[in-house]
């Protein structure tokens, strides 16, 4: 618990600096250009934010995104595909393509943890798949490749990662989506809803504790 708490302040110090990055793109007018490019834009926000997840840039970043160029239903939407697509593309990478390659990387990422993890995920592939998504710390590309390189259920994994990422999506689009029409009521309720999942976190970590 007092791990996960002295944690909780850099996905706080990412929102805060989303916002302040979102602000200079609203400013450039660059959220206005992506929105107008229609269909080809939507679909290349997709491609672009299935890559940037697979590379392990933060799914908050890309959902914040979608929610500034496209507004929050349609950001978070074609987010959560982004996202769901880039972790696909980390767990079956790992499971047919690289799993040596994977296995040594998680040996070095995770340390001590891995194994902790690895049995946490295996006992209840579902549930540990979908309590460390809703948990607002811990590494996105870790898991995915965990869970390439393991025996856990391709479909189980993936259908509880997508559940599990909606609720930060839906934060971060709002927020995004609330900075692009200068809506300080939607980037307080943004606010708000991410304060409430890390609760939701923090409960989830009292009834089964997670090696995060």
């Amino acid at each position: 618990m007092t791990g996960l708490l002295a944690k909780a302040w850099r996905p706080a110090l990412l929102m805060l600096g989303l916002v302040a990055a979102g602000l200079a793109l609203r400013g450039l007018g660059l959220d206005a250009r992506v929105a107008a490019a229609g269909e080809g834009g939507a679909l290349a926000f997709v491609a672009l934010g299935t890559l940037a997840c697979a590379v392990a840039v933060p799914r908050q970043v890309v959902a914040y995104a979608g929610g500034l160029a496209f507004g929050f239903w349609p950001g978070a939407a074609l987010a959560l595909a982004a996202e769901v697509l880039g972790c696909t593309a980390n767990f079956f990478w790992a499971r047919l393509a690289a799993r040596r390659w994977a296995e040594r990387w998680l040996q070095r990422a995770a340390g001590g943890r891995l194994d902790r993890l690895n049995r946490f995920l295996a006992a209840q592939a579902f549930t540990a798949t979908l309590t460390l998504r809703l948990l607002p710390v811990g590494s996105n590309i870790l898991l995915n490749l965990l869970a390439g390189v393991s025996g856990v259920p391709a479909g189980r994994f993936l259908l509880a990662s997508a559940l599990g990422y909606i609720p930060q999506t839906a934060v971060f689009a709002l927020l995004g989506g609330g900075v692009q029409v200068s809506a300080g009521a939607q980037v307080a309720l943004a606010a708000a809803l991410f304060a409430a999942s890390i609760g939701l976190g923090l409960l989830l970590l009292r009834r089964r504790p997670v090696p995060v």
